[in-house]
């Protein structure tokens, strides 16, 4: 069950971490476009800030739920390696129930976001200001998913608490 779940879980965080890619490269282009448009053409396009501004919210947000099923935020972590190894164990459980928490918030009031703002419109784009917040609750429910993936295979791994993240890699 749990080699499933790490298996779906691995492809869903690569499609967000390839997302997030296209995504900067999009808000890059984008800005170009609008440097170019402003000083040389003496002409910026009225829509490239909106649209980059909801493609950052949105590739920031599945960035940071790929971050949390890779491993790759920072952490400190000496006073964890300091600890007796139950409770380094018992501290990567806990952190991992925080994120799982952060997680939650985000899906819970960045839902209520998009659903209180669906109905403005976005002048420039001509799209629900909703949706550029949509990423929020998505990243949200991706974060608690793969945060609670991180700590059943902290209960069901026989590696020692602290042997870094391999089992993700």
């Amino acid at each position: 069950m749990i080699s499933v779940l790490t298996r779906i879980t691995k492809a869903a965080s690569t499609a967000l971490i390839w997302v997030a890619a296209a995504g900067l490269l999009a808000m890059t282009a984008i800005i170009s476009w609008q440097v170019f448009g402003r000083y040389v053409l003496n002409s910026s396009p009225s829509w490239s800030e909106q649209a980059s501004l909801t493609l950052m919210i949105w590739f920031v947000s599945l960035a940071a739920a790929a971050g949390v099923r890779e491993g790759f935020h920072i952490r400190i972590v000496a006073l964890q390696r300091a600890a007796p190894k139950v409770l380094q164990k018992i501290m990567l459980i806990g952190a991992d129930l925080v994120v799982a928490a952060c997680g939650l918030a985000m899906l819970v009031w960045g839902g209520e976001l998009v659903a209180r703002t669906w109905e403005h419109v976005i002048p420039s784009l001509g799209l629900p200001r909703g949706l550029a917040y949509l990423g929020l609750p998505i990243a949200g429910a991706l974060i608690v998913l793969f945060a609670l993936e991180r700590v059943l295979e902290h209960f069901t791994s026989g590696t020692e608490a602290g042997e870094g993240d391999a089992q993700w890699s």
